[in-house]
């Protein structure tokens, strides 16, 4: 037996919206980060040179997303 669809749209997900968590900061230059589309809560771990992650943010166009870990953490823009 199927269940009945869900009636309300709160699942919806816009895809025009992307995010971007910094989960670390390493002493060789990577950035160890969080990145989302639609849903800041769904994400996948990705690890970029500083100079790839900048250009990586710039070309998605993303929205920084404070870690709830350590809210210093900063998306370089």
């Amino acid at each position: 037996m199927n269940p009945p669809p869900l009636a309300d749209n709160s699942l919806q997900c816009d895809v025009s919206r992307k995010f971007v968590r910094v989960l670390k900061r390493r002493d060789n230059g990577f950035i160890e980060f969080e990145f989302s589309i639609g849903w800041p809560e769904l994400a996948v771990e990705l690890m970029l040179p500083q100079a790839a992650f900048e250009a990586f943010c710039q070309a998605h166009r993303v929205q920084p997303v404070s870690n709830p870990i350590d809210d210093r953490a900063t998306t370089i823009l």
